[in-house]
């Protein structure tokens, strides 16, 4: 007995932590490099599409190809990551991850490039569930929305710097530089999560035990009325929300505990789905936005690098708003953010049709446009959360996130071929009936209501 309590793992730290910020803040780094990682790709591709004979239909393949490698790896890394832990595999990753973004330097083909970047999606593929792992392991959830959000709008933060650096590295030294490059800032992540971030906050020797309670506390509310404190005497607003639970089909349920539940959830499937065609709209707008700019705007490659980046600010400021409303406003509803992430997205793509070729009011309208497209962007990957249990939400994120990856796959290459044979006002129609279905599919879904055994 005394050797079993012994080799518990157990805090060393008696003082208070709020060490599970520092693991979200290197989440937030190793999410920004992968981004970058496949970002760059959309910058370079109007810099060697002459020299390398490429075709609308080449470029949307390569993207394809990406997610495809990507895909592939979901469930096996989800279903790995919630049997054996997270922190071996993940920093394997990331160094594969750059070596893959390495190769792409040494390209002299198109199938090269296209081998390289299958190669950098199967690499990159377990990154996204090891981070949801990790978050549901180090936030307790009153937490997990916001700091989903962040997770999530480290994606978007990459793209949005990542044309006007580009864009320099290409001017002043050339294309393959930018891959070079990129691939450093990896192998240094990969060694600082080996080193601080552990499987559990209670294996951490910098997590106090005080931190350690607060993330397992299981103190939730009922989805009913929502008590805001203001002012300095405290004054307690409430917000009943019994009419949205109505909207949106809140129900009590018991989580998922089993693989065969999760398999057999539509829950599950209905968010993937939804998941499927909204990242398919994100990776058809990384992918394409750059070529849009240069070929039908006639921007300069330096023009086009910062108006290129305006949907994603727009992101990263859309996710984190998305992750605050979602824990507090809506009181950890996650379908609320959905529906106004799908409704809104609509509107835009269609909006798109009539961009102005002025610089400053397109470069604003693409910021709004990523700011709604990610209101509920993160929350597909929280929804699994509140469906199983702990055991169980790495395999049913997984299962999200691998649709998600084949609607990243579908999309940029489809608008490759829609390109080929018709236009962008075909397009920015073909994103705007993805979301339409997307808000479609949400309304068949529940709201799970959070009870007192653990998501």
């Amino acid at each position: 007995m005394r050797d079993a309590l012994a080799k518990k793992p157990q805090p060393v730290l008696q003082k208070k932590t709020r060490f599970r910020w520092v693991v979200l803040f290197l989440i937030f780094i190793v999410y920004m490099i992968a981004g970058a990682d496949r970002a760059n790709m959309g910058v370079i591709v109007p810099v060697i599409k002459d020299s390398f004979n490429l075709s609308n239909t080449d470029i949307g393949l390569m993207t394809t190809l990406f997610y495809l490698g990507y895909s592939a790896i979901q469930i096996p890394a989800g279903m790995y990551f919630g049997k054996k832990g997270v922190r071996k595999v993940f920093s394997l990753s990331i160094i594969l991850t750059s070596l893959a973004t390495l190769f792409m330097g040494f390209a002299n083909s198109v199938l090269q490039l296209k081998i390289f970047r299958l190669l950098l999606g199967a690499a990159e593929g377990p990154l996204n569930i090891g981070i949801v792992t990790t978050i549901n392991r180090w936030f307790p959830p009153k937490e997990k929305g916001f700091a989903t959000g962040i997770f999530m709008a480290a994606i978007k933060f990459a793209p949005a710097i990542v044309p006007p650096l580009c864009a320099f590295i290409i001017v002043t030294f050339g294309w393959r530089e930018v891959f070079y490059l990129f691939a450093i800032p990896g192998f240094i992540s990969a060694v600082l999560w080996w080193w601080l971030v552990k499987d559990k906050p209670e294996e951490s020797p910098y997590v106090s035990e005080s931190e350690v309670e607060y993330i397992n506390e299981e103190k939730l509310v009922e989805h009913k009325v929502v008590t805001k404190t203001k002012g300095i005497g405290q004054q307690k607003v409430s917000l009943n929300l019994n009419w949205l639970d109505q909207l949106i089909r809140t129900k009590t349920i018991k989580p998922l505990d089993t693989s065969r539940k999760v398999v057999f959830s539509w829950n599950v499937w209905g968010c993937a789905l939804g998941y499927f065609f909204m990242v398919g709209i994100t990776y058809a707008i990384m992918t394409w936005v750059p070529t849009y700019l240069v070929e039908v705007k006639g921007f300069s490659i330096m023009k086009m690098g910062f108006v290129a980046a305006a949907p994603w600010i727009g992101a990263m400021i859309g996710n984190i708003l998305g992750g605050w409303l979602s824990d507090n406003v809506f009181d950890r509803r996650r379908k609320p953010n959905m529906l106004l992430t799908a409704a809104a997205t609509v509107f835009m793509m269609y909006s798109l049709l009539y961009a102005p070729d002025n610089a400053v009011v397109l470069g604003a309208l693409l910021l709004l446009t990523g700011i709604l497209l990610n209101l509920g962007y993160s929350t597909f990957l929280v929804y699994p959360m509140g469906l199983a249990s702990k055991d169980q939400v790495s395999f049913a994120a997984a299962i999200v996130n691998t649709a998600g990856s084949l609607g990243g796959a579908f999309a940029p290459f489809l608008v490759g071929v829609l390109l080929d044979t018709f236009n962008w006002n075909t397009v920015f129609l073909f994103l705007a009936g993805s979301s339409l279905m997307t808000l479609l599919i949400l309304f068949t879904i529940i709201e799970p209501k959070i009870g007192t055994e653990k998501a």
